[in-house]
C-alpha cells in the first residue's frame, strides 16, 4: 500500500457505498456485498475514490466493512492486475465541499426557482476537478487539501482564476473570507501539479489590460498546460450581468487580443497554450482556428473546439452523410434537426457542405426559459423544445441532440422525451450531438421508411 498521511477531511466520512459487487472478483470471494460501506483501508478512513485506490493498490489489503449496524474487517487478496471488483455508489464518500465565494457571474445563482435542487449545487471541490474535470476556485482549499493533492498527485486540476488582480478578485470572485487562491495556486504549480485555467471575462472588468496581466503572470509560470477564456453568460433571472460579448466588434477586439498570445507562445513553447470559446468567434463572424491551434482539445468541456471539431468529423463523414442523404425522399423534408441558436449556423453550413437542402432542414429553438444571452443547445428546456416543435407544424421526423437530458434522461425543466412528445405532437428520436449522431439520425429514418 502507498504511504499516506490521514487527513482531517477523512474522518467525518462514513464511507464508500458498494453498489455492485463483480462476480468471481476477490471482494466477491471475500463476502463483500452491495450496500455495504467501506469505511477504511488498512486502518485509514477513506472519504472517496481516490482515497480507496491509493489505499488500496496493494496485492492485500485489510478493509472495514459496515452494513450499517455491525462492523467487520475483512482481508481481500488478488493476483497482479487482477480488479477489487467493487464499484461505488458515488465517488466522493463525505460531502461534496460546496462554493463559498459570491461570484457576481455565478450561473448557479441565475436559475429560476422551481428547478430540482441538485442544479442549485454550487460544487467547488478539488476532488471532482481532478476525477470530472470540474473548475474550482481553490479558494477552499486547506493546508491538508494541498498537502493530499501533492501527496497523491492528484493532476491535472482545472481552476476557475479570472483574474490576479486583487481589486478585480474582490469584485467578481467575493471571496467569503480570505482570498488565498493565488498563494494556493503557486503551491500546487511549485509541487508539480498540472492545472488547466478558466478565465470567465467579464466586459469592462477582466478584459483588456487586466487580461493581458493575468496571462502574463500565468504565463510565466511552468504546469499551466491551457488556458480557456469564454464569455459570461447571464440569464433574465438577474440584474447584475446585462451584457457580454455578442456584439460583432466586440468579440472581434477579444480574439484579436488574444491571437497575439497565441502567435508568441507557439512561438516559445510550440503549443498555442490560450484558447478561446466558440463563442468569440461565432459572434465576431470569424474563421475559427485550424485543428492544430486546439492542441487536442484540453477544455472542450469548456465549449472551446466543438465547432471546429464537428466541422472536422462532417468532412470526415461527408460521403457516409450524403449517402445517407440520399437514400431519403427528394424534394421532401422528412427530418429537422433540432438544435440551440448559437449552433444552428454550422450545422446549417454542413448540411450545406453535403447537399442536404430540400431533404433536411434546421429548427433553431431560442431559449425563452433562462433568457439573456444563453444560446447554447445543451441548455436547452424540455419545454422550450416541445413548444418550438408544436409551433413549428413541419412534420416529420425531429431529431434533438442527447445533451439536452442528463444521466436520468430528464431535461433542465425535469421533462422526459416521452413528455416532450406529447408537448410537441410530433415524432422525435435522441441522437449525440456530433456528426456520428447527425449520421446514425439520418440513417435511422431512411431504415424506418424502407
Amino acid at each position: 500500500m502507498a504511504e499516506r498521511t490521514d487527513y482531517a477531511a477523512t474522518v467525518a466520512s462514513g464511507g464508500g457505498v458498494i453498489e455492485q459487487v463483480h462476480p468471481g472478483s476477490p471482494a466477491h470471494r471475500a463476502g463483500l456485498a452491495p450496500g455495504e460501506f467501506i469505511r477504511a483501508v488498512d486502518g485509514h478512513p477513506i472519504a472517496d475514490v481516490i482515497d480507496w485506490q491509493w489505499c488500496a493498490e496493494g496485492a492485500d489489503v485489510s478493509v472495514e466493512v459496515s452494513d450499517g449496524t455491525a462492523t467487520r474487517t475483512v482481508s481481500l487478496v488478488r493476483d497482479a492486475g487482477e480488479p477489487w471488483g467493487i464499484t461505488f455508489s458515488d465517488a466522493l464518500f463525505d460531502r461534496v465541499r460546496t462554493c463559498r465565494n459570491d461570484c457576481t457571474f455565478c450561473f448557479m445563482t441565475q436559475l429560476p426557482k422551481g428547478l430540482r435542487p441538485p442544479l442549485y449545487l454550487r460544487d467547488d471541490d478539488y476532488r471532482l476537478s481532478f476525477l470530472q474535470g470540474n473548475f474550482v476556485t481553490l479558494t477552499n482549499l486547506t493546508d491538508d487539501d494541498v498537502a493530499r493533492i501533492v501527496e497523491q498527485h492528484l493532476s491535472p486540476l482545472y481552476v476557475s482564476l479570472h483574474s490576479v488582480d486583487s481589486d478585480i478578485r474582490t469584485r467578481l470572485v467575493c471571496a467569503r473570507g480570505e482570498d488565498r487562491a493565488l498563494e494556493r495556486f503557486d503551491e500546487l504549480v511549485e509541487a508539480g501539479i498540472d492545472l488547466h485555467v478558466q478565465i470567465v471575462l467579464v466586459p469592462g472588468v477582466n478584459d483588456g489590460e487586466a487580461l493581458d496581466r493575468t496571462l502574463t503572470w500565468l504565463a510565466e509560470r511552468d504546469g499551466i498546460i491551457s488556458v480557456g477564456v469564454v464569455p459570461v453568460g447571464y440569464t433574465a433571472h438577474q440584474d447584475a450581468i446585462t451584457t457580454s460579448y455578442t456584439a460583432q466588434l466586440d468579440a472581434a477586439v477579444v480574439i484579436e487580443q488574444v491571437q497575439r498570445w497565441q502567435f508568441a507562445m507557439r512561438d516559445r513553447d510550440a503549443v498555442t497554450w490560450v484558447h478561446l470559446a466558440d463563442e468569440f468567434y461565432l459572434n465576431a463572424r470569424a474563421p475559427f482556428p485550424r485543428t492544430e491551434w486546439y492542441d487536442g482539445y484540453p477544455q472542450y468541456e469548456n465549449g472551446i473546439g466543438l465547432v471546429r471539431a464537428f466541422v472536422d468529423e462532417t468532412l470526415e463523414l461527408r460521403t457516409e452523410i450524403e449517402a445517407a442523404l440520399h437514400a431519403l425522399p427528394a424534394d421532401e423534408e422528412r427530418v429537422t434537426v433540432v438544435t440551440g441558436v448559437m449552433a444552428a449556423t454550422t450545422l446549417a453550413g454542413a448540411l450545406d457542405a453535403c447537399a442536404a437542402v430540400g431533404r433536411v432542414r434546421l429548427l433553431a429553438v431560442p431559449n425563452r426559459f433562462f433568457g439573456g444571452n444563453v444560446s447554447v443547445t445543451g441548455l436547452l428546456t424540455g419545454r422550450d423544445i416541445g413548444d418550438a416543435i408544436a409551433a413549428d407544424e413541419h412534420g416529420g421526423v425531429y431529431v434533438v441532440p442527447d445533451v439536452v437530458f442528463n444521466a436520468d434522461g430528464l431535461t433542465l425543466d425535469d421533462l422526459d422525451l416521452e413528455s416532450i412528445r406529447e408537448t410537441a405532437a410530433a415524432s422525435i428520436i435522441v441522437t449525440t450531438s456530433d456528426a456520428q449522431g447527425l449520421l446514425s439520425a439520418l440513417q435511422r429514418v431512411g431504415n424506418d421508411m424502407l
